[in-house]
């Protein structure tokens, strides 16, 4: 019998539903499994393990009755800066003054609904603007597949709380990679959903929330909730009937582009160009049509949308006192100070260049059904660096692969793939066409059923 920590959500219920397990004892194996790892990977913020047990109770009363509601006593966490009512939402650096927040945002108003169990929130890097974990207010996050390693980010903690066993159900946000680098490198089923198909506060360009679990049935179960509408979020998309949970689907005869050359960024490594191009052979051992998908990223496009992220994320730290300044993350200090003082221009051509990528990634994609590319152009790097070059000179480097579905509005999601000879993962990227959520859920299913086995998670052995 597996460690209760460990089934997936959809067992979870199952289980709960022929009363073989209850919300309480599988909270329980939870608790113990973070005992063991948090001192080692520090993922969580606000872990609250006493409200989480009555929560679990109240869903075990559900159940008993006969009355569960739709994710009853599934645990898991989410990233901390989603609003949950009463948190304070430091997003990530010590500089933010700590408030409770005064309500729920629109993804844990619709968990809460469904009756999932928050464990805790999960650590992030100051406002959000590092594919890494490292934070000047949280504790540094570790990979659980090596704690040398990086877990990747921005939802560093939901990545590393994911690997670890945390539970099947955590949400990360992603406006440039941060669901599925984490994912990709912690080995999660991480999905950046079409921009507006979940409802977000505050919203804001290329900014998605989604899921990051083991499988992708978990991360369809959880866009069945979470995509249900708000009206606080004015770019969401209107309400549609999906039915997440279909997820069957023939490959044959699918066209998919295969995606190796960005144009631009970190070269793509041996061992990650190599699983890539595995996924696409099996694919077509299956009978898809698989195809070179050009380069299409260039150099202004890159540093354009660095002088536009820089001068916004000045806007805000400039506008702090100078002892406030002091406490961000040196790191980002330094590359949001670059924004300080570009003329107008500059700041406009470099927005304007959100709308070139969009372009660009558009028609690139629009002779495919999907596109399959890595992840990440590299494995995981040391847990202390804040990317895999640590240069805020060049700081989108290794996004190359996961930035442009933001700026697309294209829906996009991470898979495991392979691991290294090193043992850590290697992360497929598929990314569909517009508001094809399900289609792509369906494409990463299938790759499932196709893969290679995988090892167990390393918080399985603990």
């Amino acid at each position: 019998m597996p460690n209760p920590a460990d089934l997936s959500a959809v067992e979870l219920l199952d289980a709960y539903s022929a009363r073989s397990l209850s919300p309480v004892e599988v909270l329980e194996a939870v608790i113990a499994r973070i005992a063991r790892w948090e001192p080692r990977i520090k993922a969580l913020y606000a872990y609250d393990p006493e409200a989480a047990l009555r929560a679990a109770k109240a869903s075990e009363a559900r159940w008993m009755k006969g009355e569960p509601l739709p994710l009853d006593g599934v645990p898991g966490t989410i990233k901390e800066n989603i609003a949950t009512k009463g948190t304070p939402m430091p997003i990530g650096t010590a500089a933010r003054d700590l408030s409770p927040m005064p309500e729920d945002a629109p993804v844990a108003a619709r968990l809460g609904e469904a009756g999932f169990v928050m464990l805790a929130k999960t650590t992030m890097p100051d406002y959000g603007m590092l594919s890494s974990g490292l934070s000047s207010f949280h504790e540094l996050a570790r990979n659980p597949w090596d704690v040398t390693k990086n877990p990747g980010g921005s939802s560093a903690g939901a990545g590393a709380a994911g690997a670890a066993g945390y539970g099947p159900l955590h949400v990360g946000t992603d406006i440039g990679g941060s669901i599925r680098l984490p994912a990709g490198w912690c080995g999660l089923v991480g999905l950046k959903p079409s921009f507006g198909r979940v409802p977000i506060d505050p919203s804001y360009y290329g900014r998605v929330a989604g899921p990051m679990t083991r499988t992708v049935a978990d991360a369809a179960l959880m866009m069945r909730e979470i995509a249900k509408p708000d009206a606080r979020d004015g770019m969401s998309l209107p309400p549609q009937e999906i039915d997440w949970r279909s997820l069957d689907i023939d490959v044959k005869g699918l066209r998919l582009g295969l995606h190796l050359d960005p144009g631009i960024g970190i070269p793509v490594e041996p061992e990650t160009r190599a699983a890539i191009e595995a996924a696409g052979c099996a694919f077509a051992a299956a009978g898809a049509i698989v195809e070179e998908a050009p380069a299409f990223l260039t150099r202004t496009m890159l540093d354009g949308l660095d002088d536009f992220w820089s001068q916004r994320a000045w806007a805000d730290i400039g506008a702090l006192s100078p002892d406030k300044q002091a406490q961000v993350l040196p790191y980002i200090f330094a590359w949001a100070k670059r924004g300080d003082g570009l003329s107008g221009e500059r700041v406009y051509r470099g927005m304007s260049q959100m709308l070139a990528i969009k372009d660009a990634a558009l028609k690139q994609s629009a002779p495919f059904d999907f596109v399959l590319s890595p992840v990440a152009p590299v494995p995981s790097y040391a847990a202390e660096l804040a990317s895999p070059i640590h240069d805020p000179d060049r700081p989108f480097e290794h996004i190359v692969f996961t930035l442009p579905a933001n700026m697309s509005d294209q829906p996009s999601i991470a898979v495991p793939a392979a691991m290294t000879a090193g043992g850590l993962p290697i992360g497929l990227q598929i990314t569909g066409r517009r508001f094809d959520d399900l289609g792509v859920l369906r494409l990463a299913r299938a790759w499932e059923r196709l893969r290679p086995p995988l090892p167990a998670y390393p918080g399985a052995e603990a």
